[in-house]
């Protein structure tokens, strides 16, 4: 078969197991097979972040402060906003497509040599990242966990450090009805001896058994290490006694953004023996951080908030950051462009925002698995949630009719899914690169 363009390899890569290219089929003995294949090894530090919400954020702390230290990184996140070479960067640049054509055919070539191993989408993207940066020698590699954990293709790599932030309810047909259920298969990219950060401040006893159980180097937020918010700075300790004070304020908005921190701070300090970090590229790093899609400030007057926010949790950090950047009762309404999947908790995210939205514009997303606009709007009006309820079949036709229903004094804020907010971007024609994520704007 021959696959030349990315567009091509993309199509390529969801035909070859039957969930397709949106589909889960957890498990890493595929994976594992193709990874033996190309015989990949790990020859530089690498870090594993998992977590229900905050795994975008830390990776980006990590990336930015490592490269601010002078390190040759390669970061590995999913999913992507507008195009797929934002999954796989190295030093904080997207690989072209001439980087992942190429080694996709690599791992093609180990996968006909394993039989045609049915590979998922997720799988065959996981093992090609590691082909981009193992050709850009890089210095560390940053792995985001693309659902779970214990069974997701990240895990097929032995994190040297390990971090699990925030753990909510969110996957549960794959991931288990609670909180305990979560918490071990978020736990599972845990290694025996080595360094396993959470930064949940109730972790599941789950996760703490299981690390027990392994021999890990638990390291616990409030007990292990801890982060203190100070009128315009920082400050962090951790058990062994480093004390970082008058850090700056993470470029990303929110209050939550300094458990995030932290936990990246702390697999710093974990990898410190084989990667020194200076303070001073701590700084720095907190100050250029970017996560596109992230309470990303898009537009002024009215201003545009972009936020991929999903499951109840993130929602209720959104709620936490619009009540931040309203304070001073700057804005006269909220207009709410609202898109989801079928499979989350579509009223108990949209609840979160009870009483705080005047205008829901409301998004059916043509998606495997999008919701249709009706479904979201029957929860706004079975749960009383206040406002103007207006539905649409696309987030760019409601994101449309904003430009005549809101005001200079007004804002819109769009969330959801991923594709609503990657749907408002091409409409605004912004490439989600170089959004300053709130940076102007810093909770108090």
């Amino acid at each position: 078969m021959s696959v030349k363009s990315l567009p091509d390899w993309l199509e390529f890569l969801a035909s070859l197991h039957p969930k397709g290219a949106d589909g889960i089929a957890l498990g890493l003995e595929r994976a594992a097979r193709v990874k033996a294949g190309l015989r990949q090894r790990q020859t530089c530090p690498v870090v594993v972040v998992g977590g229900t919400n905050g795994k975008g954020s830390t990776c980006a702390y990590l990336e930015a402060i490592y490269r601010a230290a002078g390190y040759r990184v390669g970061c590995y996140t999913s999913p992507h906003l507008l195009a797929y070479n934002e999954r796989v960067r190295v030093d904080g640049v997207p690989a072209d497509d001439a980087k992942l054509c190429a080694a996709f055919a690599r791992v093609e070539a180990a996968r006909q040599t394993d039989g045609n191993a049915a590979l998922t989408y997720f799988e065959f993207g996981t093992l090609a990242a590691w082909e981009v940066f193992a050709a850009a020698r890089v210095q560390l590699v940053i792995l985001e966990v693309g659902l779970g954990g214990r069974l997701d293709a990240v895990n097929v790599y032995d994190a040297d450090a390990a971090v699990v932030t925030g753990i909510a309810l969110d996957h549960t047909d794959w991931l288990g009805p609670d909180r305990e259920a979560i918490g071990f298969e978020k736990a599972g990219i845990y290694r025996a001896g080595r360094p396993a950060v959470c930064a949940d401040a109730s972790p599941p006893q789950t996760l703490l058994e299981h690390a027990r159980a392994i021999g890990a180097d638990l390291r616990l937020i409030g007990r292990d290490f801890v982060c203190q918010r100070a009128p315009a700075r920082w400050s962090y300790r951790n058990i062994q006694g480093a004390y970082l004070k008058n850090l700056p304020i993470p470029a990303l908005f929110g209050g939550y953004q300094l458990n995030n921190a932290a936990a990246a701070l702390t697999a710093i300090d974990a990898l410190q023996n084989r990667l020194p970090v200076p303070p001073a590229a701590i700084g720095d790093g907190l100050r250029q951080v970017r996560l596109a899609g992230r309470f990303h400030r898009a537009r002024e007057r009215p201003a545009l908030i972009l936020d991929v926010a999903h499951n109840p949790q993130a929602v209720a950090a959104l709620a936490d950051n619009l009540d931040a950047m309203n304070a001073g009762g700057v804005f006269r309404r909220t207009l709410a462009v609202a898109g989801m999947l079928a499979d989350k908790d579509i009223a108990g995210a949209l609840r979160v925002l009870a009483g705080k939205i005047d205008v829901w514009l409301l998004a059916g997303l043509d998606a495997p698995r999008g919701a249709k606009a009706e479904t979201l709007a029957a929860a706004v009006k079975a749960n009383a949630l206040g406002g103007q309820v207006r539905c649409f079949p696309s987030p760019a036709e409601a994101f449309r009719q904003t430009v005549g229903l809101a005001e200079e004094n007004d804002r819109i804020v769009v969330f959801g899914s991923f594709h609503t907010v990657a749907a408002v971007l091409r409409e605004i024609g912004q490439d989600g690169q170089n959004g300053q994520d709130g940076a102007d704007f810093r909770y108090s």
